[in-house]
């Protein structure tokens, strides 16, 4: 079930390689604290930016098709707009789940990647759900 906890406490323990779509090299944008902060606690980050090379000492990919090892979860930091695109990506390369951050709400796409049987979580924060779940 979207945003449950069992969902969210599911995806914080067993989702442990990150592609983080938007991912800013800016440490002032939240994607990059969040970011830095999964990298401390243990998580694999992906960037996924056409506008970075490098973020957190990590390649940057384009798109999720880039990215050449296996996806558990597609942490989405785009405009609402603009996140069924990278649902869909994480459909098509087989992730486990998707999180749309907080403010990014598509209830369409969430139903997609529901359908295709990936966990979603969508408008909540992942550090702060982190502290609530994943400790």
């Amino acid at each position: 079930m979207m945003n449950s906890e069992k969902t969210i406490s599911e995806i914080l323990k067993k989702c442990k390689t990150i592609a983080v779509v938007r991912l800013s090299s800016n440490s002032m944008r939240a994607s990059n604290g969040v970011s830095a902060f999964m990298q401390e606690k243990g998580y694999k980050v992906i960037p996924v930016n056409p506008n970075e090379t490098e973020v957190l000492g990590v390649k940057s990919c384009n798109n999720l098709s880039e990215v050449e090892e296996k996806i558990d979860l597609v942490d989405i930091f785009r405009r609402s707009q603009f996140a069924g695109e990278a649902v869909d990506q994480a459909i098509d390369i087989g992730a486990k789940a998707v999180w749309l951050q907080e403010g990014v709400i598509d209830k369409s796409a969430a139903k997609r990647a529901a359908d295709a049987g990936l966990l979603v979580v969508m408008d909540k924060c992942w550090l702060k759900e982190f502290y609530k779940y994943g400790k």
